[in-house]
């Protein structure tokens, strides 16, 4: 076998000089001596300290060695992910990694700056009872916080676990759908640049109705495809089983399955999948699995519904049409960064940017139309009915976004492109976990906006719930107890949500949220219980409803604290709140 030598210049430096420093001396004047005498620079310093040859001042080595040691620890990542042997585990190992690090970007970038989102508290109160459905909300997000904190202590750390996992379990799918349509080369580059969407990462630290629909949407692609390409009436159970679910996750799931319908029925194989069991099979498996749900939306005149319909709708047909553009904009800024990296990577010509847009090839076609149909049904809405649509809902319809970019056999990429891609996506995690604590300090000076609306919407945004329910916790429940032995059950005012996540222990009602005017616990439950109303002391509107609700008890106490957020040293801007406390009445009592 050909061998190499490393040749040094005469002399060592002294004795008991460590082996690592003589590499830095020797450095500068290092040279290869390879077997055609051409004599080139070592890449590295340190080379030659991890060769187990060491023979005085030479070494030699086999031409394999040599190119094994040359080879940057992302290519041998991407040498494992594209090895049958290896891959799939190395995939796991990959998503798992990959979890971690944004898990870890989450818990710095966020809980060092700011309380978890309102969105995300409000599935913790939803959870605490369980039902078939929810006013706002279909339930499955509220389910799947339930079985998460059965096993998890109800944190903000371990939330943002549940988030990420989420999210990975979507890249997961996505990786092993993308096994019948892409190369092995392909099939981690498509891994890849999904992992640059902000969906599966940002965004996905947000766990909400949206979120809880990634994997839910790529299971259902999945096992439909599958059971489209193989006739297969287990994966068409599977199919029926996903599909109820995503509908159970949210109600824009019905895009999905309008998407798959369609797909379904433009594909020129349709007599043959129409012929099998496999679409009747799915059909049932999903009406069964979601006819619970559909006797509760009856039996509670559509709340959830007209929900949807109150927030989202009513706008002008203007407005309505200027939102189906923004949507579409928005949706291709998204996914902007992978898109741009493969055309400059690849550099297809027309025929392969067809090609992309509208394969010839069925099974190829068949995966644009499951790809295109949710994503692109949703803009006819907003020109029949008065709704306004925006581009985050776009968040579930890009699992297949990779299959669609790679699978043309015109998108050719080199190994040099390939593996320049793999190494910005990998490379990337890191850094935002080493910018988190600087993302932290600030979102917490302001100096980057808290991405919500405040549920009170006439004050601003920072000082209404952000960054303080978790340092009101504490003075709340101190207050709560001077007054009564009994635990705080009813609580209501600005921060209603996110206090009732804090509390320990946790509040069982809501009395009201932000701007609502109604009292959402009944008279008798306030006068048994007593109840606790916190108030930004900016609110007026909120101090006064709930001065009315306390005016016939003697015992109601209130007072002002101030509190301010503090990261790394730094301090965030103070807020000032106003507290209510009312304890039990003994033999009960009037409320208005």
């Amino acid at each position: 076998m050909a061998q190499i030598t490393l040749a040094f210049p005469s002399g060592k430096p002294a004795g008991g000089v460590p082996r690592h420093r003589q590499c830095f001396d020797w450095h500068r004047d290092r040279r290869l001596t390879l077997p055609n005498d051409a004599a080139v620079r070592l890449a590295s310093p340190l080379w030659w300290c991890y060769f187990r040859r060491y023979r005085g001042d030479n070494f030699r080595m086999s031409t394999a060695d040599l190119v094994r040691l040359s080879r940057n620890p992302f290519e041998r990542l991407f040498d494992a992910l594209i090895d049958p042997a290896r891959r799939e585990r190395v995939a796991v190992f990959v998503l798992g990694s990959y979890a971690a690090v944004w898990w870890f970007y989450g818990v710095v970038a966020k809980e060092g700056s700011q309380d978890i989102h309102v969105d995300m508290a409000e599935l913790v109160a939803w959870s605490r009872a369980p039902a078939l459905g929810y006013d706002k909300h279909p339930p499955f997000a509220a389910w799947m916080v339930k079985a998460w904190f059965t096993f998890f202590p109800v944190t903000d750390w371990s939330y943002y676990l549940l988030a990420m996992v989420t999210a990975t379990l979507a890249l997961w799918i996505a990786w092993r759908l993308s096994a019948n349509y892409l190369a092995a080369e392909k099939r981690v580059l498509a891994l890849a640049l999904l992992t640059l969407v902000p969906f599966f990462n940002f965004h996905a630290l947000k766990f909400n109705v949206n979120s809880v629909l990634l994997p839910l949407w790529a299971a259902t692609a999945f096992a439909f495809l599958r059971s489209y390409e193989r006739r297969s009436v287990s994966w068409a159970a599977l199919a029926g089983l996903a599909a109820a679910a995503a509908m159970l996750g949210k109600y824009w799931s019905i895009f999905l399955l309008l998407g798959l319908v369609l797909a379904a029925l433009l594909d020129s194989r349709r007599g043959a999948y129409f012929r099998s069991p496999a679409p009747w099979v799915a059909v049932l498996v999903g009406a069964v699995a979601i006819t619970p749900h559909l006797y509760w939306l009856a039996t509670h005149g559509f709340a959830s519904f007209s929900y949807a319909v109150a927030v989202h709708g009513g706008e002008t047909q203007i407005t309505s049409a200027v939102s189906a553009f923004s949507y579409l904009a928005g949706a291709a800024a998204y996914v902007a960064l992978p898109v741009v990296l493969t055309l400059v990577a690849s550099r297809p010509d027309r025929a392969a940017l067809k090609d992309v847009v509208w394969p010839a090839e069925p099974s190829r076609r068949l995966v644009a139309l499951v790809f295109w149909g949710p994503l692109l049904l949703p803009v006819l809405i907003p020109l029949v009915a008065k709704i306004v649509i925006v581009s985050l809902w776009t968040m579930s319809a890009w699992t297949l976004l990779g299959i669609m970019l790679l699978s043309s056999p015109g998108v050719i990429l080199t190994r040099r492109n390939g593996l320049r891609i793999f190494t910005f996506a990998s490379v990337f995690p890191f850094i935002m976990a080493v910018a988190s604590p600087a993302v932290a300090i600030a979102t917490l000076r302001g100096d980057l906006p808290h991405v919500e609306l405040s549920l009170s919407a006439s004050l601003p945004r920072h000082k209404s719930e952000a960054a303080y329910a978790s340092l009101l916790a504490g003075p709340l429940k101190r207050f709560w107890a001077e007054g009564t032995e009994k635990p705080l059950r009813v609580l209501g005012g600005d921060l209603t949500y996110r206090l009732a996540f804090y509390l320990r222990p946790a509040p069982s009602d809501l009395l009201w949220v932000g701007d609502r005017k109604k009292p959402a616990v009944d008279a008798a439950s306030l006068a048994r219980d007593g109840f606790a109303i916190v108030c930004n002391l900016e609110n007026a509107p909120c101090i006064a409803r709930a001065q009315a609700l306390a005016d016939h008890s003697a015992a109601a106490r209130h007072t002002e604290i101030t509190v301010a957020r503090r990261f790394a040293g730094i301090d965030g801007p103070a807020a000032h709140f106003w507290i209510l406390a009312v304890p039990p009445q003994q033999g009960g009592g009037q409320y208005r």
